[in-house]
């Protein structure tokens, strides 16, 4: 199939108009990320928290209200973006189905949304990360920055998975929404005593976690955890293609879409019914 730029551009600008009509998102971008972020720093003691971080090997020390700050941006970032997609797919489900019916094709759909996606994640995260700077200097911001993307397309393709999939709004909210707080409270050893488990390394967040805590608290690059979050952004998006695909293809039943046309040299009236054919018959017989 041919790329086509000028659909591509078509179907990106309504996808971001959805998003700009979503005026909750706007709000929960606008308040829920310093409130949620600046609450966790200033409500959790600053003692020092020992941990051994697995992405680089260090043991370290971090004061427990920035650990927190960290994890509580992710959860925003997460929340948002999965809502935000979540919530633009499930909208526009029937408007997409028509769209695919009517030949638009599916690739220039997709594509649409995973920009779409892309820009969405670019600015949460950079908000969050500018809010969290606000508090305290991370020792790599660019790396919070980055993981914080990843974790944001991760969920945003579950959101688009949700919308296509679940039948009604609240089952994606409670999904999206328990998937984020199990995912990420697990993995904070403030709040769970089993951070340091091995299946940790099995959540979908594990890869953005251990490299955002290392961009708050060590110098170490980490770009193999930030691979693995991408792998995971991989694996999400694989679930959320099925779902569009199934969400957007045609219900009708087969002999309904293959009737003959005009051309076709053959009549396009349907078949009677048994019952009537027979109930004239028998209707004529009387007469007769």
């Amino acid at each position: 199939m041919r790329f086509h730029p000028t659909r591509f551009a078509v179907a990106t600008r309504f996808t971001l108009i959805e998003h700009g009509r979503n005026r909750f998102a706007m709000i929960l971008v606008g308040l829920f990320v310093p409130v949620w972020t600046t609450l966790a720093y200033l409500a959790m003691p600053d003692t020092p928290a020992r941990m051994r971080l697995r992405a680089t090997g260090e043991t370290l020390s971090p004061h427990g209200n920035e650990l927190t700050e960290i994890s509580g941006a992710l959860n925003a970032v997460t929340l948002i973006t999965g809502f935000m997609m979540f919530a633009a797919t499930f909208s526009g489900s029937g408007f997409d189905r028509r769209l695919a019916m009517a030949g638009y094709p599916r690739a220039h759909l997709v594509l649409a949304k995973v920009t779409a996606l892309a820009l969405v994640s670019a600015a949460v995260a950079a908000y969050a990360t500018a809010v969290t700077c606000l508090a305290w200097t991370p020792r790599q911001p660019l790396l919070l920055a980055a993981a914080l993307f990843c974790a944001g397309l991760t969920y945003g393709a579950l959101g688009v998975g949700f919308g296509s999939l679940l039948r009604r709004e609240v089952e994606g909210m409670f999904a999206i929404v328990m998937t984020s707080i199990i995912d990420l409270a697990l993995q904070n050893p403030i709040t769970s005593s089993g951070a340091d488990n091995p299946v940790m390394r099995y959540l979908p967040s594990y890869g953005a976690m251990q490299a955002s805590t290392a961009a708050g608290f060590s110098t170490s690059p980490v770009p193999g955890y930030l691979a693995i979050e991408l792998t995971w952004f991989a694996a999400a998006s694989l679930v959320a293609l099925v779902g569009f695909r199934r969400s957007t293809r045609s219900s009708l039943p087969l002999t309904a879409r293959t009737l003959p046309g005009p051309g076709s040299g053959k009549a396009g009236l349907p078949k009677p019914h048994p019952a009537a054919t027979s109930s004239a018959v028998a209707s004529d017989t009387e007469t007769h």
